[in-house]
């Protein structure tokens, strides 16, 4: 079992920014591709960027491109999203997943991902 820890969330004002992380204790880490989705009420699950296992390979949602970026540390366990110029769109839950299946080609869609954190809440307000 992976276990996924997510952090950085919280209020920040539209124009803000804020540095979701998310950590495994898991050593094998350097072998996953990892995504990040978010939630907001009332909605599907959407995703948002994801980073293939070593870095070479980023994809974003097409309402984040140019805010958002998407980077890793494999030497720390940790993924990061840089979030800029939020906006009160981007309020949800933001979680964190690994496909530990060497993807070639890492997906946008949830269900390739076996392992996800709890989510970080994320609040921008107008």
């Amino acid at each position: 079992q992976v276990q996924l820890v997510e952090s950085g969330g919280g209020l920040v004002q539209a124009g803000g920014s804020l540095q979701l992380s998310c950590t495994t204790s898991r050593r094998t880490f350097s072998s996953f591709a990892m995504g990040w989705f978010r939630s907001a009420p009332g909605t599907d699950r959407e995703f948002v960027a994801l980073i293939s296992y070593n870095g070479g390979t980023t994809d974003y949602l097409d309402s984040v491109k140019g805010r958002f970026t998407i980077s890793r540390d494999n030497a720390k366990n940790t993924v990061y999203l840089q979030m800029n110029n939020l906006k009160p769109e981007d309020t949800a839950i933001y979680y964190c997943a690994a496909d530990p299946n060497l993807s070639p080609q890492p997906s946008r869609v949830a269900g390739y991902y076996d392992y996800w954190g709890q989510g970080t809440r994320v609040t921008v307000s107008s």
